[in-house]
């Protein structure tokens, strides 16, 4: 099974997004792929596998700028999401969310 979610975290308390990663997780655990458009890096960091795009939006934006894990992001990207992802991971261990 394919879910495709766009913002899932946009207007929710931290407790309840919380609830929506336990609930990612146990949809991963049943064999669903998760396609997540989200710029919540609390999110973000507990992905397989980033794709980035932007630099900007609109006519500035849709231009793959990186793809690959978070922690690769942070070593090797540029731009906003690489400096938030990085505040977002700090030195913390890879989040319990990922599977690769």
């Amino acid at each position: 099974m394919l879910y495709v979610l766009d913002e899932p975290t946009t207007g929710l308390h931290m407790g309840d997004v919380s609830e929506l990663l336990a609930c990612f997780r146990r949809l991963l655990e049943a064999g669903a792929t998760l396609v997540v458009i989200e710029h919540n890096m609390d999110v973000v960091k507990q992905a397989d596998w980033v794709i980035d795009l932007g630099p900007e939006g609109g006519a500035a934006g849709g231009h793959l700028v990186f793809q690959g894990t978070p922690e690769a992001l942070v070593a090797n990207g540029t731009g906003d999401t690489s400096r938030y992802l990085r505040d977002a991971l700090g030195t913390a261990a890879r989040p319990a969310l990922a599977r690769g």
